[in-house]
């Protein structure tokens, strides 16, 4: 007999639709799996035989195939074992085929019966939903994430006897009453802007980049505030909407990091990797392509701290995301894109020592300075708007004791910004004034006289290139917005001239 049940498989950020097919004749008692099956699938085989048999649903003595259709797409992970025991049991005549019929089914099998969470369940309850499914069939633990889909009906199954009575009767599943209520508050950050003594410089230039999405270069000597500053750059940005939060969770659940309680992302993302990540890990793919740094980040914060201690090669890939604002990750059988619309903060020591231009306490040489700036090239540094020196805090800034201006202060007018820009560029393919072209700069970047001549003098003298000169009018740009100023004053341009990359100065 002949058994067909849907299920759908991860390629990158893609879900590719899979139907297990089972067939069950009167041959010589074997099970085969085919269908470009990993290792790791065909292992599926003893789960399933194992799990039937300890629930008292042991299989005939019979040829049992198992396909996993379409054949060229290769076919990983554990979340295969319910869909290939639903489609063995409907073969071998215990599950009506009807009640299988455009059911999406996922899930891991225990050897006992019990089924397990799997990742990257909420892109495919989202596809079910769009493909016309009449429900979906998914492990108990994953039923939070996939509530998220609110116009899709999920059904969450502990065991195999709960998947065989669900399946005949799906309309008695009722959610548990001792089920937590989703969590729809906003938690508040344990950090805020006002903790930072003094560095007024930093702060301005930490708004200016939230206001625009500019990335940041923070240098300046050890306990300086670098650190403590960047930490506190997500709670300046604005909320996340929900279509967002879908958004992020969905990359989440793909890279297996969502809590089981509460699986919906609700702030924006700060990732910090260590200065020892590898190419991968910052960029994702691997054997099994992944979500990586990058995309982890995606509509948050990633930040680099000690940026020159990243190897050269990990760094330069990040140059091609900083542009599309996505990666494309190419193996022998398949490309994968993946989403990286990020706000790179980095931070630096001036030198090696870390207290360089301070003579007294400096111990580097001039080459070992050179040396250590050239750490970070000129490609991935043109591609960084704004670049700020920190001085050390002071005695007097350390025994002050009022408090700074809180970060929902700045955050409202990060807001008021931002949402200049959104009118601006309604129907234009942005929202942020760092995503300009060069076409929309002559467009959209409109300055006056005496800003013009600034700009003049500024392109003689310190001979920039002209994409260091497309980046000064973005910054000026987003220093007028904030100014609710329709046209780019010399003042504007001054204040983005100052925060140049440290090399040129």
């Amino acid at each position: 007999m002949f058994a067909s049940v849907l299920t759908s498989a991860i390629q990158g950020m893609e879900v590719i639709p899979v139907q297990v097919e089972a067939d069950v004749s009167d041959r010589l008692p074997v099970f085969i799996m085919v269908g470009y099956a990993t290792a790791q699938v065909k292992e599926v085989q003893d789960r399933v035989r194992t799990a039937l048999k300890n629930n008292g649903l042991s299989l005939p003595p019979k040829r049992i195939t198992v396909n996993l259709a379409p054949a060229d797409i290769r076919k990983e992970g554990s979340g295969f074992d319910l869909p290939v025991a639903a489609s063995v049991l409907c073969a071998a005549g215990v599950i009506d085929a009807a009640s299988l019929r455009n059911v999406l089914v996922v899930g891991e099998l225990s050897l006992n019966g019990e089924i397990q969470p799997v990742s990257g369940i909420l892109p495919r309850v989202v596809h079910a939903r769009e493909t016309g499914c009449r429900y979906c069939m998914i492990p108990y633990g994953n039923l939070e994430e996939g509530l998220l889909v609110k116009d899709m009906k999920v059904i969450g199954v502990r065991n195999l006897s709960e998947l065989i009575y669900y399946l005949e009767k799906p309309e008695e599943f009722r959610l548990p009453d001792n089920r937590l209520p989703q969590n729809t508050e906003k938690t508040a950050p344990t950090v805020d802007f006002s903790e930072i003594l003094g560095q007024q410089g930093a702060r301005r230039a930490a708004e200016i980049a939230v206001s625009g999405f500019h990335n940041l270069l923070f240098s300046g000597p050890p306990g300086s505030g670098k650190t403590m500053i960047a930490k506190r750059i997500p709670t300046i940005m604005p909320e996340l909407s929900f279509e967002e939060s879908l958004e992020l969770t969905k990359i989440y659940s793909i890279a297996g990091l969502l809590s089981r309680e509460d699986p919906l992302i609700r702030t924006r993302p700060f990732r910090s990797p260590h200065h020892t990540s590898s190419q991968a890990a910052l960029a994702g793919g691997g054997r099994i392509p992944g979500p990586g740094e990058v995309t982890l980040a995606h509509r948050g914060v990633l930040f680099l701290d000690e940026i020159p201690e990243f190897r050269r090669e990990s760094l330069e890939i990040l140059r091609q995301p900083l542009e599309d604002k996505s990666i494309c990750i190419s193996r022998a059988n398949g490309r994968y894109r993946f989403p990286a619309n990020f706000m790179l903060v980095a931070a630096q020591n001036p030198c090696p020592c870390g207290f360089y231009p301070d003579m007294s306490r400096c111990t580097c040489t001039r080459e070992q300075i050179s040396r250590y700036m050239a750490r970070v090239s000129q490609p991935l540094l043109d591609r960084i708007d704004l670049c700020v020196s920190i001085p050390a805090v002071t005695f007097e800034q350390m025994l002050s004791a009022g408090k700074g201006e809180s970060s929902e202060s700045i955050r409202k007018r990060v807001e008021r910004t931002q949402k200049i820009q959104e009118a601006r560029y309604r129907g234009e393919s942005i929202c942020f004034n760092a995503e300009l072209s060069g076409r929309q700069i002559g467009k959209y970047c409109v300055t006056d006289e005496e800003a013009k001549d600034l700009l003049e003098k500024a392109f003689r003298k310190i001979e920039f290139s002209a994409r260091s000169y497309h980046k000064i009018l973005r910054v000026a740009r987003t220093i007028a917005d904030m100014e609710e100023c329709r046209e780019i004053r010399k003042e504007h341009v001054a204040e983005a001239l100052t925060y140049r990359p440290f090399e040129k100065r």
